[in-house]
């Protein structure tokens, strides 16, 4: 009797990947990175805005040598984070705030490092002595480029990468191996063809043109990583907006028909993608930290997400607003000031 061939490192890694929740997998060669000199190019231009880190470490991101040393091989996942629509979503819901859909459950950096050391772990009991270092999106290493590379999908116009069977509603993930292991074909072909929805449904213009966004423009940026004043001109584009966007993922054909999430920690908490603009203008610090601690709105600060939540009031135009509005007008920081006066003048102006 004849026995069955032991199965690849390659297929089990795979499997444990799948067995952990990861959607998809590929493994790229851990060489330098496709797209470092669109980064460079990206950079020169200003489009990074204040952004600074990445430009202080963007010799890092050249090769993945920089995250682990002697590094041979990069595994990489995706995970599904869609959110089921709720009834009556897209629809404006007095003085509540919207928040991209990501953000909706718990942080996406603990949940995909959990995992990702879980795989590691197992990897390691396989091949003793294997070194990995599990990265998310905090260590220096351009991720979409070896996501690519790997065979997960392709550029989008939005910068974003699709997938034929997820869209582009995952998170990315990447274990650095000094194991050398069979790399998959990468994704060397476009499913874009002549669509610009993306491009062309973004209220600020963020977008150069395809494959280029000025992120000082991009709503994500501005509610998020931007620290201070917002430019006028860009607040009514805002909306209600006041974490993250999700407008250019939206409009993809290829997220039409993409499934639902099926990890639990990221299904949306009690408040969900939808905030209250009043409650979270009044929030003093500890609130904050108390309610938000755990969450991805954590890296706005409570003076990022008031400033944003004062802009949203201003666009919802709802006069009920204006006692906490008028409260505001007080408070620490002079970016929520400046935001509170510029919503009550728009409500008054209404």
């Amino acid at each position: 009797m004849k026995s069955l061939p032991m199965p690849s490192i390659e297929l089990g890694i795979k499997e444990q990947a799948h067995a952990l929740g990861f959607e998809l997998v590929g493994i790229a060669p851990a060489s330098d990175a496709d797209g470092f000199a669109h980064l460079e190019d990206w950079l020169a231009q200003g489009f990074a805005g204040e952004m600074e880190y990445m430009a202080r470490h963007a010799e890092a991101r050249r090769n993945p040598q920089s995250v682990l040393p002697d590094v041979r091989s990069v595994v990489m996942v995706a995970i599904n984070y869609k959110e089921r629509p709720a009834a009556g979503s897209g629809q404006q819901t007095t003085n509540k705030g919207r928040v991209s859909c990501y953000a909706g459950g718990a942080d996406y950096h603990d949940v995909l490092r959990a995992k990702l050391k879980g795989l590691l772990a197992w990897i390691q009991g396989e091949n003793p002595g294997v070194r990995g270092r599990a990265v998310i999106d905090t260590a220096p290493l351009l991720e979409r480029d070896f996501a690519r590379r790997s065979g997960l999908g392709w550029f989008g116009k939005n910068t974003m990468l699709l997938n034929r069977w997820l869209g582009s509603y995952f998170f990315l993930g990447a274990l650095l191996l000094d194991l050398e292991l069979q790399a998959d074909d990468p994704f060397s072909s476009s499913h874009c063809g002549t669509c610009t929805r993306c491009l062309d449904a973004c209220p600020t213009d963020a977008f150069v043109g395809p494959f280029q966004l000025d992120a000082r423009r991009c709503i994500s940026y501005l509610t998020i990583e931007l620290r201070g004043v917002i430019l006028e001109e860009l607040r009514a584009p805002m909306d209600d907006w006041v974490f993250g966007c999700d407008i250019c993922q939206e409009v993809c054909p290829w997220n039409r028909k993409a499934p639902v999430g099926r990890e639990p920690s990221f299904m949306p908490t009690q408040a969900g993608t939808q905030i209250d603009l009043v409650e979270i203008l009044n929030l003093s610090d500890e609130d904050f930290r108390s309610r938000f601690r755990d969450t991805p709105l954590w890296r706005a600060g409570r003076v990022g997400l008031a400033r944003n939540a004062a802009i949203a009031l201003g666009n919802h135009g709802n006069e009920h607003a204006v006692p906490a509005l008028r409260q505001a007008l007080a408070d620490v920081d002079p970016a929520v000031r400046d935001a509170a006066a510029w919503a009550l003048e728009r409500i008054r102006n209404r």
